[in-house]
């Protein structure tokens, strides 16, 4: 009989959900530290090699910002990928996220990025709802975006999860989402609460139950359930990460969504990411396979 879990004590449910652990490559403290420099560059490359809109305000709060980067021609229309970072809601920002602007503004892509209220600032409720407001924002404001993909890594892929399962009518417009990609995503946060992540997080378990992607998928609307969502892990993810995202995959499958689930070998939960900067790597390929057939 598989183990739930619930029955790992909380030593090892930490060290499950502790990723840097997992790394083969470096030791946990360094395979963060190189993450956020590898990020940090490619970010400050991207904005040197593409045409950006920096801080825009989605919303009244300070930390409501969003970045843009436009590729040649956006004027005449363009498809536009979102991009939400990881951090467990606590840490990184917009400044490390447009890594991967590259390969997608050459293939005439969009690409936004923005910044929520990170814990113990923000808490979960607030943050989901940032992330959908700056979407709605983005393209009431740049209506000649001619489909919305997004993408997300670790706790942004969780984000980009709950925005799926939005009530569009609440917002300014209703996005046109195409697809997704989730990578190395947490979908089910009721593991979490029992770990050092919700330290700041401070999350109630009825707060962890509304906010997991696992108990709405119910919610979907229809739209949203016609589009490709493409799941994926790293091969170096913990058996935990594999477990929460076979079993969102599996979800999705049983509501007739059209997923497909990919693990990407020689990848850690870090490198998994930070490699679309390059656009012959898989996940990068995946990427524009998607936006080209939709």
């Amino acid at each position: 009989m598989e183990l739930s879990w619930r029955d790992l004590g909380r030593e090892e449910l930490e060290h499950q959900y502790s990723p840097s652990q997992w790394s083969p490559r470096m030791d946990k403290d360094a395979v963060i530290k190189a993450h956020v420099k590898e990020t940090t560059e490619g970010t400050r490359i991207s904005r040197s090699v593409a045409k950006t809109i920096l801080n825009i305000q989605y919303g009244e709060r300070e930390s409501e910002k969003l970045d843009l980067y436009l590729p040649q021609g956006s004027s005449t229309g363009f498809p536009l990928l979102v991009y939400i970072h990881g951090g467990y809601w606590q840490f990184l920002s917009k400044e490390e996220s447009g890594f991967m602007v590259p390969p997608l503004v050459r293939h005439g892509i969009g690409v936004m990025v923005m910044d929520y209220d990170i814990a113990p600032q923000g808490h979960m409720d607030l943050i989901v709802s940032q992330v959908r407001r700056s979407i709605a924002v983005t393209i009431q404001r740049y209506p000649q975006i001619t489909g919305v993909y997004l993408c997300g890594h670790s706790a942004g892929a969780h984000l980009v999860a709950m925005t799926l399962c939005t009530k569009w009518s609440e917002y300014v417009a209703t996005p046109d989402i195409k697809g997704a990609i989730l990578v190395s995503g947490v979908f089910d946060l009721l593991p979490i609460i029992h770990t050092y992540v919700n330290d700041a997080l401070k999350m109630s378990e009825m707060e962890a139950e509304r906010n997991s992607p696992m108990r709405c998928l119910t919610q979907m609307e229809s739209h949203i359930r016609t589009c490709q969502i493409e799941v994926v892990v790293a091969e170096h993810d913990s058996p935990e990460f594999h477990r929460q995202s076979q079993e969102y995959f599996q979800s999705l499958q049983a509501l007739g969504v059209s997923a497909t689930f990919t693990q990407i070998n020689g990848t850690d939960h870090f490198d998994v990411i930070e490699q679309l900067h390059d656009e012959k790597y898989m996940l990068t390929q995946m990427i524009l396979d998607m936006i080209k057939k939709t």
